[in-house]
């Protein structure tokens, strides 16, 4: 690992979207653990699985992201020298009763930057960017890994008061969940 002084952060713009952009990060995550909703509470069991990106998934995320921006979402990176070791996005689109959500879908460091208080600093700059958007609140369905759950606990996330069907039907196993912006 580098020296951290080196890290800096910037939002990304179209021209970002290379195909090499993801080519030396590294998502990887061994899951043991995972909470998950029974009968309105929330239990932690045992599962075993690991995900991890192939080259045709960072493509689609590359894609992804590309097409966040283009619709009025925001996307801010960490990087050092030219290397993305860390990404989180919101889209531009506002939902909700009151329209005060806007999602948050992805937020990652690269494995071997992980502890490093990236994904914290990613969070509050991604937040900065949806109070802009005019958001009141962020809507996360978030991994139901052990980790995950404690990095969003940390930060300040509960329970989502309103349930986005069309997000839940995508990952029908993550969490529901908000941040009061």
């Amino acid at each position: 690992m580098t020296d951290r002084t080196k890290i800096y952060y910037r939002t990304l713009q179209q021209s970002d979207f290379t195909p090499d952009l993801l080519d030396s990060f590294h998502r990887y995550q061994e899951t043991t653990r995972v909470w998950y909703e029974k009968d309105g509470e929330y239990l932690l069991k045992e599962d075993q699985f690991i995900d991890e990106w192939d080259d045709q998934k960072k493509q689609q995320v590359i894609s992804s992201l590309q097409v966040c921006v283009a619709s009025g979402g925001a996307v801010v990176g960490a990087f050092v020298e030219n290397a993305l070791i860390g990404f989180a996005n919101v889209e531009g689109a506002r939902f909700g009763s009151v329209g005060q959500y806007i999602e948050l879908p992805y937020i990652h460091v690269s494995n071997e930057w992980r502890k490093a208080g990236l994904g914290r600093s990613l969070f509050q700059q991604i937040c900065d960017q949806a109070r802009q958007l005019g958001a009141k609140k962020l809507y996360i369905a978030a991994h139901p890994s052990e980790e995950t759950q404690h990095f969003y606990r940390r930060v300040g996330c509960t329970y989502a008061a309103e349930i986005n069907e069309e997000i839940l039907a995508r990952e029908p196993l993550d969490i529901q969940m908000e941040y009061l912006l």
